[in-house]
């Protein structure tokens, strides 16, 4: 099992299959300074099934896929019927547009939960938000997911510019059995982040006990959100407090960017090049360890001190798509 110098056992892995997407959200894909990747620079579907191979053998037991967008991808479908085979739970994060596509594959490769990136309700809104106008398929794409069986957990930023759709949400979980889950904004590089954009989970949970009558929910162990329930509804509504609750002592996670460097957080702004170590033929084992063990106590040894006394121009990092969602 990878263990850091704290005792954090990490048994979940993300893997970013790619750094480019079909949206442009501004939070995500600044404009300024994202440049994509080559397609030399990527993992081959090989190469991330040889990388993910060896995480499994050290312990992880949970993989998701994200991007960018990871059904933009040509071989996507490769790539997940691949990593299939590690007997591992396998999720994925993805904007929903071309589930159509794929939701035959995902069903044969056993994922049975999906994350759907959707900031708003209002298609002008999304349309705002993404400079796509693909409200209607996304919400047709998730009707789909549902029809077949599949968990569906809604993925939307909270920021002050959406915070308006909060109950819009909440009533998503009235008539369908959709996970809603806001998530605190955070920082990257390039994103225009500002402490003053950042809308708390206690600022939204307080409005909502305002309308509705909620209990809640038990969190799963290692569970970065805290979940809800609005009396009588079917499905339920979560938090991501990143910004103003951290979870890091509880953080199991690591992750592979695109082009296969290791992250062991999120915000940490130290990355080792697994990819290149396996092209050239070295210990990518002792790589891995050596990643987990550096690890910081939190928030990457960037801004402990929480998002109050944090500015965004002295923090080290990619921009979000760079990374992996």
């Amino acid at each position: 099992m990878l263990t850091d110098n704290l005792g954090r056992k990490h048994d979940y892995l993300r893997i970013s299959v790619t750094d480019n997407c079909n949206f442009r959200c501004s939070y995500c894909m600044p404009k300024l300074c994202h440049q994509l990747l080559n397609k030399d620079q990527l993992m081959t579907a090989k190469e991330i099934e040889a990388l993910a191979t060896i995480f499994v053998k050290q312990g992880v037991s949970k993989i998701r896929l994200t991007g960018g967008e990871p059904l933009i991808r040509k071989d996507f479908d490769d790539i997940l019927q691949r990593l299939s085979a590690l007997n591992v739970e396998l999720l994925i994060t993805t904007n929903g547009s071309l589930i159509h596509k794929h939701i035959v594959e995902l069903k044969n490769a056993g994922v049975t939960s999906v994350n759907v990136s959707l900031d708003s309700l209002n298609p002008a809104s999304f349309e705002q938000i993404t400079q796509r106008n693909v409200f209607g398929k996304i919400w047709s794409n998730i009707i789909m997911l549902l029809e077949n069986g599949f968990r569906v957990k809604l993925n939307a930023v909270a920021m002050r510019n959406i915070g308006h759709e909060l109950f819009e949400f909440i009533e998503l979980t009235r008539l369908y059995p959709l996970h809603v889950r806001f998530i605190e904004f955070m920082p990257f590089s390039g994103n225009g982040w500002d402490k003053s954009k950042v809308i708390t989970a206690g600022e939204l949970l307080h409005r909502i006990q305002e309308q509705y009558d909620i209990v809640k929910l038990k969190d799963e162990p290692h569970a970065t959100a805290s979940k809800y329930n609005a009396i009588g509804h079917i499905g339920t509504f979560a938090f991501i407090t990143t910004m103003s609750k951290q979870f890091c002592d509880e953080c199991n996670r690591l992750r592979l960017t695109a082009e296969g460097k290791m992250k062991n957080c999120l915000f940490g702004k130290d990355e080792i090049d697994l990819l290149s170590a396996m092209r050239n033929g070295h210990n990518v084992e002792e790589l891995i360890l050596r990643s987990v063990q550096s690890k910081h106590a939190a928030m990457g040894g960037q801004f402990e001190k929480g998002y109050q006394h944090t500015l965004a121009n002295q923090l080290v990092n990619r921009s979000m798509v760079s990374i992996g969602g």
